[in-house]
């Protein structure tokens, strides 16, 4: 079995499509046709194929089942895959003016298995401020167009800051706060009336594999 035969047999096996695999390792699904077919025989996407595929580059290229790859066979399907979206860094989040444009960035991509707008785009966790329930390292993906609402989680841009930050809605009659998880966080609510901007809704998180 060569490499054509391995992706192509390990993407059926998780169920998903050419267009997915594509889209999630940010090439266009004719050069994945050529992978394979065979015409490819050294492509350049190779780890984010990997990852996308959840086993090894050495798998991939080679065939070996190392420690670091899960075993291929009798592989079940895992949930349906809804689209593939950008991770993108905090500050680009804080600043970003058009939201939409960031589908054209070459950017690394995970896949999500709910419904959500084409604008929706990933940011990695970053400290405690969250926790328990986010950890430092998982991913949320956000989306711009879901309308926010008290207690939605959400991705915000304050004035004063360069990046955007990522905390619970808090809304008590006309007042606005943003509130971490973490009980032990100095700052508890944040008041946000007229000096913030909602980014984005969290829609779905996981950890990054």
């Amino acid at each position: 079995m060569n490499l054509a035969h391995r992706l192509k047999s390990r993407r059926t096996a998780l169920g998903l499509t050419q267009k997915d695999v594509a889209e999630g390792a940010g090439i266009t699904q004719q050069s994945l046709q050529k992978i394979e077919d065979g015409k490819t025989q050294n492509p350049r996407k190779i780890v984010d194929l990997a990852r996308i595929l959840k086993c090894s580059p050495e798998w991939l290229l080679f065939g070996r089942d190392d420690i670091s790859s899960p075993q291929i066979t009798n592989v079940s399907a895992g949930p349906e895959i809804k689209g593939f979206f950008p991770l993108i860094s905090w500050v680009k989040a804080g600043v970003w003016s058009a939201i939409e444009e960031i589908h054209a960035l070459e950017a690394e991509r995970f896949p999500c298995p709910i419904s959500c707008s084409a604008n929706t785009f990933v940011l990695k966790v970053q400290g405690i401020s969250m926790e328990p329930t986010f950890r430092d390292g998982d991913l949320i993906f956000v989306d711009p167009e879901v309308e926010w609402r008290h207690g939605a989680y959400v991705v915000a841009r304050l004035n004063e800051q360069n990046e955007a930050t990522f905390k619970q809605l808090v809304i008590e009659g006309s007042q606005k706060f943003l509130k971490p998880l973490n009980p032990n966080w100095p700052d508890q609510l944040i008041p946000i009336n007229g000096n913030c901007t909602i980014v984005g809704v969290v829609v779905f998180s996981g950890r990054s594999f």
